[in-house]
């Protein structure tokens, strides 16, 4: 397999599985929680570096998984009080806990690869020369293989889950009605979204997981109204993204997860504006009809 293509095949892993917890993350309107997750992690990562003194450890992504869950209830604590709203908690929380990370990062990890720029921005191209051995035997891009992995758990937490998900994300009071628990699933996809950042974070870092989270999910919002079509045109978009995004950006020598990001931004905002249900030239026509009919009543009223 070619650089190029397996590249292209790690990046089409990447942005499905982040894109599969997105999902759910637009519909119940907290994509800055996932913005906050996103960033947070990266002192769960840090700490349990400190401990464990190994790069490699399974430890660290446990860690990091704690941090994100840790960084909701934080958030939820402060917006309970009622003394801040809910972009406010989210606002301090996560620049606090992310500062402290890089603070620590730039302080006591300087002779280690663990630096500021890898965890921000990532880096696609290198991901196939980090290699999986098992028994001495090559079984693939370390990336490729942890995101396959974290891509079936969400799957699967999706498939298993779907009716609870569905109830309590459009209607959580119904849900705890029927037996089901709103705060239980809702911990559940946050600890999903902290797993999968953390697995991104070596292909395209923290700040671009977030555009792939939420860039699918919301096109497919814009394009349709059931759910498990949106799910299935999330995850097209998301393949399509991703094979476009790395082939510009091997054509103009830029970035490979910065293009991805663009092309992402293209797509959903060609959504937003053209839209045939929910587009904005959809909705300035509604509305032009809509006072057309109103004109033409008061006319005939007078």
């Amino acid at each position: 397999m070619s650089i190029i293509a397996e590249i292209t095949l790690i990046a089409v892993v990447v942005s499905v599985a982040c894109s599969l917890p997105g999902v759910f993350l637009v519909l119940r309107g907290t994509t800055m929680v996932s913005d906050a997750i996103t960033h947070t992690v990266l002192l769960g990562i840090v700490l349990a570096f400190f401990i464990t003194q190994d790069l490699n450890s399974p430890f660290l992504i446990i860690g990091a998984t704690f941090m994100g869950v840790f960084t909701v209830w934080v958030i939820e604590a402060l917006q309970r009080t009622k003394l801040l709203g809910d972009d406010a908690a989210i606002g301090i929380v996560f620049p606090l806990f992310f500062s402290v990370a890089i603070i620590l990062i730039t302080r006591y990890t300087g002779d280690i690869h663990l630096d500021q720029d890898t965890v921000l921005m990532g880096e696609l191209a290198f991901a196939p020369f980090r290699r999986l051995t098992f028994f001495g035997v090559d079984i693939g891009a370390r990336a490729f293989i942890t995101m396959v992995i974290i891509l079936l758990i969400n799957a699967g937490f999706i498939a298993l889950f779907y009716k609870e998900l569905k109830v309590t994300t459009f209607d959580a009071a119904f849900a705890a009605a029927v037996g089901f628990s709103p705060i239980l699933i809702y911990y559940g996809l946050m600890t999903l979204v902290s797993l999968t950042a953390v697995g991104a974070y070596d292909s395209v870092g923290s700040i671009l997981v977030v555009g792939f989270m939420v860039g699918p999910g919301l096109t497919a919002y814009l394009l349709t109204n059931e759910l498990k079509k949106m799910i299935g045109v999330t995850v097209l978009i998301a393949v399509i993204n991703s094979i476009v995004g790395v082939r510009l950006a091997f054509i103009l020598d830029s970035s490979i997860a910065g293009m991805i990001a663009v092309i992402t931004g293209i797509v959903c905002f060609l959504a937003f504006t053209f839209s045939p249900t929910k587009g904005l030239i959809r909705n300035l026509l509604n509305r032009r009809k809509r006072q057309k009919k109103f004109d033409e009543k008061v006319k005939n009223v007078y």
